[in-house]
């Protein structure tokens, strides 16, 4: 038979877990107030080849529509930072939507659906590529895309290096030659970078303020707050080939607050010397 005063002390221990935990996520809810989620996607397509950059179109057509039914507003980088400096009003549950690399696929599969949607979205191309590869996409793809009035473009470097193993020289000549190509092509000064791998150092950060970039984004899963530096906002990368992906993309989006510190301790536990106990941290 089971002692009375165990069964108590296990109720109450589970009691006291259960309220810090609630505790902390209140924390974490109320210190994400203000912060936007900033999607990130790469390719929307059709091809039964399995990959994590590659998002089903079927999947992505869900996912916009989850986002358009739930009451989220797309907004552009500029709205955010305007908002952020100036204190200019967002509309309620602001979202934005951004692609990384500027494939080919953007405006054959993405494009229409955002469209229909009537959402805004920002591209980051890699300007060395447009015209150039054919799984990239052209300039006159980017052309009609920019007169939607719902596509943005910025900044992902001339040609996809990875900043940190450039010489300050190369850095800059990847920032500027990107920027001046851009507003050559676009007639329009570009404002943002997405660092390719995610990759950037205090070094990199100085020089993308010195070429006159007004932010820059990470691939590190959270939200985007005004407290953090505007050269190092994270985002919410949205994966393919995954099962189950329209909860994940809930559970990614609504959970934000919540999933960032997880994210961070599976990061840094792969980093050091435990990887085995960062298998045991499951995130959607």
């Amino acid at each position: 038979m089971v002692n009375k005063s165990v069964v108590k002390y296990i109720i109450a221990a589970f009691s006291l877990v259960f309220l810090i935990l609630s505790l902390w996520a209140a924390y974490l809810f109320r210190r994400a107030e203000g912060s936007v989620p900033i999607l990130n996607y790469h390719q929307v397509n059709n091809s039964r080849e399995v990959n994590s950059l590659t998002v089903n179109n079927r999947d992505f057509a869900k996912q916009m529509n989850y986002l358009v039914d739930n009451g989220y507003h797309t907004v552009t980088l500029d709205e955010v930072l305007s908002s952020w400096e100036r204190g200019t009003e967002l509309p309620t549950k602001p979202v934005v939507i951004t692609f990384d690399d500027g494939y080919a696929d953007n405006y054959e599969w993405a494009f229409p659906i955002l469209k229909h949607y009537n959402l805004k979205a920002t591209i980051f191309l890699v300007s060395d590529y447009m015209d150039r590869f054919d799984n990239y996409l052209t300039w006159a793809n980017v052309k009609e895309m920019q007169e939607s009035g719902l596509i943005s473009f910025e900044s992902h470097t001339l040609s996809h290096e990875e900043l940190t193993k450039l010489s300050p020289g190369d850095i800059e000549h990847q920032l500027r030659g990107s920027a001046e190509a851009l507003k050559w092509r676009l007639k329009k000064p570009t404002h943002f970078l997405a660092y390719p791998c995610g990759s950037y150092n205090d070094d990199v950060i100085r020089l993308v303020k010195e070429n006159g970039y007004r932010g820059a984004f990470t691939v590190k899963y959270g939200l985007a707050a005004p407290k953090d530096s505007f050269f190092a906002l994270d985002r919410i990368p949205v994966f393919g080939g995954m099962p189950r992906s329209m909860i994940r993309f809930k559970l990614r989006l609504a959970l934000a607050p919540l999933i960032e510190p997880l994210s961070d301790l599976k990061t840094n536990l792969e980093k050091g010397s435990f990887p085995w106990l960062s298998n045991l941290i499951w995130l959607p």
